[in-house]
């Protein structure tokens, strides 16, 4: 975890973590790219991109993933996230 990780990161970790015991997690708060912008609530963490690599994904469709993700995620997504882009995979998979 990054020191300098605001609590919505840091949470989107814990959960996720929590949820899958990924073999790979990479949490990218984008909200400086989106300052100012539709969604922006001026906290700094407000859109954020997730790369994890889980078994729990294995033989799971693309949407199932992104709703995993999702439930995992509870309310932060659309409630004190604004935009959130997943990319869920597989061990193995490209």
């Amino acid at each position: 975890m990054n020191s300098t990780s605001g609590p919505a990161e840091t949470e989107i970790r814990q959960r996720l973590n929590a949820a899958f015991s990924p073999q790979t997690l990479v949490v990218s708060n984008d909200s400086a790219n989106h300052r100012g912008h539709s969604g922006d609530d001026g906290t700094g963490e407000s859109h954020f991109s997730v790369i994890i690599v889980a078994d729990a994904f294995a033989g799971v469709s693309r949407l199932e993933r992104q709703r995993m993700v999702n439930r995992a995620l509870g309310d932060l997504p659309g409630q004190r996230v604004h935009a959130l882009a997943i990319k869920a995979s597989a061990p193995g998979e490209a």
